[in-house]
């Protein structure tokens, strides 16, 4: 297995193409076509995604952070969501051109930071944004934090339509209110809404949190299925606030539908949604999302909970993904359908004991891990470590650390997503395809015995 690296300076700006960032000392940037990050053919700038790209050193989550949850090395990093992958060229470009400047006074925001933010989402999508309704916050927590505050009192209850995103629950702690899981239901490999379980819980509920497309399963929401969701939130005087960070990526033959396109004005006048490039140009570390309402009122009260001291460099690096960045991830959307394309197959061919049914949406694969925990008796092992531990310890985290032990590759375990969760984990698929293969590799080869 790889051995642990200590945090190399060198190392890092090397591996990390960071040197792109020291224009103030001399060093050339990174150009356009530079081999590391691209290739230029015909006129046509190339990028390079299966190029293996080094991490480890430089204190991220994803793979030092998982070493030090394991307490040991580990091959593949595959928990949080986000990617591998260089950056797009045009954001380091931009952010050398910044930091050349040698200055880092306060920052006016011209208006053309949300303009780039309405034209995006209209090319795309079709979505009619006016700029000037745009709420710019330091990513997508606060801003729904903000929301809950306004919409939720404390002891409230908060629907979500589980499994979901793990982090949810973390901002429900925040703002002291209650999770309302709506268990869905699985149908020939893709969740469904249990409408009549939805409408129970929606009828004692503040908020309905929507992720759309849904983390960690995939779902890509049809206009239908929003329509009903919305329809039922607004009978009963629930709000909507529709987590959309995912949007950009959709795998082949599915759509990404909007909450804020859908046809019933009234519905959508009940939400607020809220978006990044976080997930699309993996840029977590900038800090930097927005949100926006068809309803002037809930604009205004949920403003009046929200304060963004927002990053010079996040501002610069997501301005320039908005309008330079587009070829890149048009290029990455292909690659990552073509992962989860790989990932179903050669789980069904190769890999005993685990079972998965390819995604509509995000790079995120929900993978079924049942036998594994009944064949390390993970149930058990839980509710005997519990007795003795200061937190809870679930049949999850004991999968969890059995696959970082045996095959060396870090998951997320299921539980954390809420009721219905137990028995699954979350791989992350937003990696190069040759270390997709090496973590099946060796999870077949672990599972091999059971």
């Amino acid at each position: 297995m790889t051995r642990r690296r200590d945090f190399d300076r060198r190392t890092f700006l090397r591996s990390a193409g960071a040197t792109a960032l020291l224009g103030a000392a001399g060093i050339q940037p990174v150009s356009a076509a530079d081999p590391r990050s691209s290739l230029m053919l015909s006129g046509r700038e190339e990028f390079d995604f299966d190029e293996i790209f080094d991490r480890f050193g430089t204190n991220c989550t994803k793979w030092d952070g998982a070493v030090a949850d394991a307490g040991h090395a580990i091959e593949v990093g595959m928990g949080i969501a986000d990617t591998d992958f260089r950056a797009a060229p045009c954001i380091t470009r931009a952010l050398a051109d910044r930091c050349a400047h040698e200055n880092w006074g306060y920052l006016r925001r011209p208006a053309e930071y949300s303009e780039a933010v309405a034209e995006w989402n209209q090319r795309r999508y079709g979505i009619e944004i006016n700029p000037d309704d745009l709420v710019w916050t330091t990513g997508v927590h606060p801003a729904l934090i903000a929301a809950l505050l306004t919409f939720a009192p404390p002891g409230s209850r908060v629907l979500m339509t589980t499994p979901v995103y793990n982090g949810f629950y973390t901002d429900l702690r925040f703002t002291r209110t209650v999770a309302e899981d709506s268990p869905m239901v699985l149908v020939d490999g893709r969740y469904e809404v249990d409408y009549d379980d939805f409408e129970r819980r929606a009828a004692r509920s503040n908020v309905f949190i929507l992720c759309n497309p849904q983390n960690p399963t995939g779902n890509c929401w049809s206009e239908e299925e929003l329509l009903r969701m919305g329809e039922i939130c607004l009978r009963h005087r629930v709000v909507v606030l529709a987590d959309e960070i995912h949007c950009d990526f959709v795998n082949a033959g599915h759509k990404y539908t909007p909450f804020a396109s859908l046809p019933d004005r009234d519905i959508v006048n009940n939400s607020l949604t809220f978006k990044a490039q976080s997930k699309s140009f993996n840029l977590a570390a900038m800090k930097v999302s927005w949100w926006y309402s068809t309803n002037p009122d809930y604009q205004e009260r949920v403003k009046a909970n929200s304060r963004a001291d927002l990053p010079t460099l996040g501002l610069v690096a997501n301005h320039a993904a908005l309008t330079e960045g587009e070829p890149w991830l048009d290029q990455l959307l292909p690659y990552i359908d073509a992962n989860q394309d790989f990932t179903e197959s050669y789980i069904r061919d190769h890999v005993p004991h685990v079972s998965y049914t390819k995604a509509e949406g995000t790079y995120l694969a929900w993978v079924d891990v049942r036998e594994i925990m009944e064949g390390i008796d993970a149930e058990r092992i839980a509710a005997e470590e519990s007795v003795s531990s200061v937190a809870p310890v679930t049949p999850g985290d004991v999968v969890q650390r059995w696959l970082a032990k045996n095959a060396g590759v870090f998951l997320s375990p299921g539980d954390g997503f809420g009721t219905g969760g137990m028995g699954y984990m979350r791989m992350n698929l937003g990696t190069q395809r040759s270390r997709i293969r090496l973590a099946l590799d060796n999870i077949a080869a672990a599972v091999a015995n059971l």
